[in-house]
């Protein structure tokens, strides 16, 4: 059994995003990621090999999709699945606030 909580243990400082694997197995990863102003380096781009359904739980983030004009918003609640290889890149998160962010690899 695994058990915890999304908003527990987050440090009060964060100068660089936290990644924690919340559970693993075979084809499927569940992370939490909190971010607090970061964004991606200027000209990387994630390329990830298996699909990524990620949601904001708390807090606000602007995607980047290659190829797509417009960033995308995403505020609490708001979720995206991003098929494999679909280059990507976080533009913003919020600066006063902790963005949590559940990801799921599958």
């Amino acid at each position: 059994m695994n058990m915890g909580n999304l908003f527990a243990a987050i440090p009060d400082s964060l100068p660089d995003e936290l990644f924690e694997e919340l559970m693993a197995e075979k084809g499927i990863k569940i992370e939490r990621i909190v971010s607090k102003g970061q964004a991606s380096p200027d000209g990387f781009w994630y390329d990830q090999p298996e699909n990524e359904w990620v949601l904001v739980v708390r807090g606000a983030a602007r995607l980047r999709i290659e190829g797509v004009d417009e960033p995308i918003e995403l505020t609490a609640g708001t979720y995206i699945n991003l098929p494999a290889h679909v280059k990507h890149r976080v533009d913003w998160t919020k600066e006063d606030e902790e963005t949590i962010w559940l990801a799921i690899f599958y």
